[in-house]
């Protein structure tokens, strides 16, 4: 059998699809399961074991024509089963332009008919945790095609492995820029691309990255995409120690591998803490307008703020923030430390 999947669009969405991608290749054990997905995605799954092929495609200003170029590289692969994990319904037009037999999506925006089998959003959706709305569709794969329920048996499994080669030269990247990996090491990431309303404030950064350099006895690194520089750029200019800027130096696959050796991420509710946990990072993800019991990192420990307006989900706050500025340095500070040392009780 060849199975197609499409692959979600956001950092720690395609995260949070991992359990259900290695729950797939379980139940189906020789077939050969390809990743349709942003080419981004390949530096997360550069290493998976799960799957057989990475298929990249990038998006151009007309849908039809993507939708029309992906549906024929599709289709001359003959695949037999696709899997949809995004809710779009570009991704089911693709899969049903080309021709395969056999379509799982969930039955979301308009696009029942163009799939074969149109699984129903499960009324437990904006309450569970990412991931077993990822695994809820493979278990209804499993179902109808194998006649099992087994997928949500098992307790969701997130790490990715990270090879030797991999670590080896991240280690030259750390040194090269002047980290000192005899030392603690903390990556920080102080952005957030989709969200303004997520960045705790780069005063705040700044104070942490001194008090982790000073009397954590750590090297400070910071780390993002570059589209969030600017803020990198501020908390550096903030802080009294320089912490060594990465941000927008590194692909995923090398921000992967960075991460995978460091002795704690502190950031915000931004993909690379979803990588960080993966690659086996501890992590510690501070929470303002998202909703933690959804989507937190599986691993991670978060810093959070149950005030009245929160979750509210903004990309910017209306009003005064107050999810995020009752979130002291102090605090972070103290868990933080707690964590890179293991004195959590």
């Amino acid at each position: 059998m060849k199975i197609v999947v499409r692959g979600t669009n956001w950092i720690g969405d395609a995260v949070m699809q991992i359990p259900a991608l290695r729950q797939l290749r379980r139940v189906f054990p020789a077939a050969n399961i390809t990743l349709h997905t942003r080419t981004w995605a390949q530096g997360i799954f550069e290493d998976a074991d799960f799957l057989d092929e990475i298929l990249t495609f990038e998006k151009t200003e007309s849908k039809i024509k993507d939708a029309l170029a992906q549906a024929k590289i599709l289709r001359e692969k003959n695949y037999d089963l696709a899997v949809l994990f995004p809710n779009s319904f570009e991704s089911a037009l693709v899969a049903k332009l080309a021709s395969i037999p056999k379509r799982f999506g969930y039955a979301t925006d308009a696009r029942g008919l163009l799939l074969t089998d149109a699984v129903t959003v499960p009324e437990w959706k904006t309450t569970r945790h990412e991931v077993f709305y990822y695994l809820n569709l493979v278990a209804a794969v499993e179902k109808k095609i194998v006649g099992a329920e087994t997928v949500l048996a098992d307790a969701p499994k997130i790490d990715l492995e990270v090879s030797g080669d991999r670590k080896t030269r991240a280690r030259r990247m750390l040194a090269e820029n002047g980290v000192n990996t005899s030392r603690k090491v903390v990556a920080l990431g102080v952005g957030s691309t989709n969200s303004r309303a997520k960045r705790w404030s780069a005063e705040r950064y700044a104070e942490l990255n001194d008090r982790l350099q000073n009397e954590a006895n750590a090297d400070v690194i910071l780390v993002g995409a570059a589209d969030e520089l600017e803020v990198s750029n501020e908390v550096y200019e903030r802080s009294k120690n320089k912490p060594i800027i990465l941000t927008g130096k590194t692909d995923l696959a090398e921000a992967a591998a960075i991460l995978s050796l460091v002795d704690l991420l502190v950031s915000n509710d931004m993909g690379l803490a979803h990588v960080a946990s993966a690659v086996g990072a501890k992590t510690l993800v501070i929470f303002g307008p998202t909703n933690p019991r959804t989507t937190r990192p599986w691993n991670a420990e978060i810093i959070y703020k149950n005030v009245e307006c929160s979750p509210c989900m903004l990309r910017d706050c209306p009003i005064d923030h107050r999810c995020m500025t009752r979130i002291s340095a102090d605090e972070v500070f103290s868990k933080a430390v707690q964590m890179i040392y293991d004195k959590i009780s």
